[in-house]
């Protein structure tokens, strides 16, 4: 793989080997299948194009300094999936299913593993889509599950540096009781027009508030949010937030490092306590927040002002990414290490 440029990648798509499928039909599941083509062949009236039966995984397997690859957190992934599918009437697919078919993946395309230090990863992408095809508003009976993955650099461009957010509040994300703690991409499709609209004005992406009251912090667009002060880490809570694996890694490591752990309701006023604050999500792992400006009220909240992350954020970052790429025990049983 000398023709790619490992420490220049941005987060896109790139072509691998392989990919991996499963097809649920009959009530049960298929044995996974080797797939070199990149495309479906999908009826035109399939559930998950018209209905939106559609969710989604996103995770990273990294390269260590010892030669091994290492799958983070792939069980969450799994019972996430499995979450968001009960969420929609989607069939769940098991565990062992969905963990099978990931380390297939990874293995059958291991030259795509990008080198330890290049600052690159492999991005593992579980998809479950409505297979059935039918006009009428009702769970479809087939499903197919494919897992692809894909070299990928960082989320933002600017890597590990903080950037600027907009509080938007003329726009919503998701509905109190709606499907925002589910990854299915209709969540994805209503944060476009704000998210472009951010990029627009200079900003890396939006801080939505609850859609009900817009007086509490939802989410950073595809992130969580989090917040430090007094020692504390503070995320919000909330029926309409992904529950993100790595925020939950965050408030483990947090914890572990003294830190108290607050997972709450978060009013937009609290924002000017907070000594620092980011964004986590697995595309990002932590994205550092510069400042945030909610254009509605006038206000502007700022974090740092120059290029560095605070000293919590970049803590969390150098220890979450260590563990990642085995550099540091992992005693939480996080990492899958495949032979």
């Amino acid at each position: 793989m000398d023709t790619i440029d490992w420490s220049n990648l941005s987060f896109g798509y790139m072509k691998t080997d392989y990919n991996v499928r499963s097809y649920y039909r009959d009530g049960k599941w298929s044995e996974p299948q080797l797939e070199t083509s990149e495309y479906l062949n999908l009826h035109m009236a399939a559930t998950c194009l018209h209905y939106g039966q559609e969710v989604f995984e996103g995770q990273k397997a990294f390269m260590g300094k010892d030669g091994k690859v290492r799958i983070f957190r792939m069980r969450d992934n799994a019972l996430r999936m499995q979450s968001s599918a009960r969420g929609i009437l989607m069939a769940e697919p098991p565990v062992e299913l969905f963990e099978e078919m990931v380390v297939t993946a990874v293995k059958k395309n291991r030259r795509f593993v990008p080198p330890y230090e290049s600052g690159a990863s492999l991005y593992i992408r579980p998809l479950l889509i409505g297979t059935t095809a039918q006009v009428g508003v009702r769970p479809a009976k087939e499903y197919l599950l494919i897992v692809f993955v894909t070299p990928v650099g960082p989320y933002f461009k600017e890597g590990f540096k903080p950037t600027p957010m907009v509080i938007l509040r003329e726009y919503d994300r998701a509905a109190p009781l709606g499907t925002g703690r589910y990854k299915v991409g209709g969540n994805y499709a209503a944060g476009l027009p704000a998210d472009e609209k951010a990029h627009r004005m200079g900003y890396s992406s939006v801080l939505y508030l609850d859609a009900k009251e817009k007086k509490y912090i939802d989410e950073c667009g595809p992130a969580n949010f989090f917040g430090i002060k007094n020692n504390t880490y503070v995320t919000p809570e909330s029926t309409s937030i992904l529950p993100s694996i790595t925020n939950k890694s965050l408030m483990q490591l947090a914890k572990d490092m003294g830190m108290k752990i607050e997972q709450r309701r978060v009013p937009v006023e609290e924002l000017s306590t907070f000594e620092e604050a980011g964004a986590c999500g697995t595309a990002a792992v932590i994205s550092p927040i510069s400042r945030i400006d909610d254009l509605a009220e006038n206000k502007t909240y700022v974090f740092c002002t120059d290029d560095k992350p605070g000293p919590v954020c970049e803590k969390l970052y150098h220890k979450l990414r260590a563990i990642q790429y085995g550099d540091e025990p992992d005693p939480y049983g996080w990492i899958t290490v495949l032979d």
